[in-house]
């Protein structure tokens, strides 16, 4: 039987002297999903994965991987990660570091070659197998890095911004990946600070600031609420039956030019009806362009727009 949840967490703290890393976090993370874990520096995402993934020990509270207890080593082999600052060892080539890498997984020495292959071609690596990490860029270095951690094939992959270095072909390849990891079942958790790229990809999100939770669930929960429409018309409407018309669905004009309205809405569901609304009253649309709440909107509220 499988298990609903990947990731447990709960009241899960860690205290660096007096000062707070994580505390009181209570967290569940579904299997095959992609997660987003964001938050501003220094608002607690690394030292929550590290605890997660066996580096720091939690100083209350109790949390488990893949059904397990944190720290239980049988997990570890179940577990791919990707930190956000890496070094590798330079005079290797990745085809010499994975082969390492497969040992301290403890994969069968025979079934190695194959998965290599596997991992450098899922992060377009293929073709530089036998070449030293030292001829590498950073963004190949951090591609490596995402070997190592699809490796073993892992159930969880954690991932602290794999795609920093990255160009924008770069995350687009890894984002496809990710997509493509998702569909065979492994779940992952991604710190990022691309917002963009979260709100493509992820199906919950969580935001951590000082410490503590601020929000948490899937993205269509936290992005659903006010949106607004902007109309435009053939022909000017008069500013009275405009403002009926907004009043009528719920919303308000917000800004309005002869053949344009800005309307604020309760939810996107009020856009239709909007449209409707207007052609009741004789107008003709030309067009209709929705400004949804975006995960970056969402950020700045939670956080008070705070960056450290």
């Amino acid at each position: 039987m499988q298990l609903e949840s990947v990731i447990r967490t709960q009241d899960l703290t860690k205290y660096y002297g007096r000062s707070v890393g994580c505390e009181g976090i209570c967290l569940r993370v579904k299997r095959g999903h992609i997660f987003g874990f964001l938050g501003p520096n220094g608002a607690g995402k690394s030292t929550f994965i590290k605890m997660m993934v066996g580096l720091h020990a939690p100083t209350s509270g109790s949390g488990e991987l893949l059904g397990r207890p944190l720290g239980d080593f049988r997990v570890r082999r179940r577990v791919g990660f990707l930190p956000e600052s890496f070094r590798y060892q330079e005079w290797l080539t990745p085809r010499e570091l994975l082969r390492f890498h497969g040992d301290l997984l403890g994969m069968e020495r025979s079934a190695i070659p194959e998965a290599t292959t596997r991992a450098l071609g899922e992060v377009g690596l293929s073709d530089h197998a036998g070449v030293k990490l030292r001829q590498f860029s950073k963004g190949m270095l951090q591609r490596f890095g995402l070997a190592c951690a699809l490796l073993g094939d892992p159930d969880l992959l954690f991932l602290d911004e794999p795609t920093s270095a990255l160009d924008p072909l770069g995350r687009a390849d890894v984002r496809r990946l990710l997509l493509g990891v998702r569909e065979r079942g492994t779940t992952v958790f991604l710190n990022s600070h691309l917002l963009g790229e979260v709100e493509r990809i992820c199906d919950e999100v969580a935001v951590i600031d000082h410490g503590h939770l601020v929000a948490n669930g899937t993205l269509g929960e936290l992005l659903a609420g006010p949106c607004e429409a902007e109309v435009g018309l053939a022909e000017p409407l008069p500013a009275q039956s405009a403002e009926h018309v907004a009043a009528a669905v719920g919303g308000r004009v917000l800004e309005s030019a002869p053949t344009a309205l800005l309307v604020g809405l309760p939810d996107e569901e009020a856009v239709p009806a909007l449209v409707d609304a207007l052609v009741a009253q004789g107008a003709r649309v030309t067009r209709v362009d929705r400004r949804r709440r975006t995960l970056e909107n969402l950020f700045l509220e939670v956080t008070d727009g705070r960056h450290e």
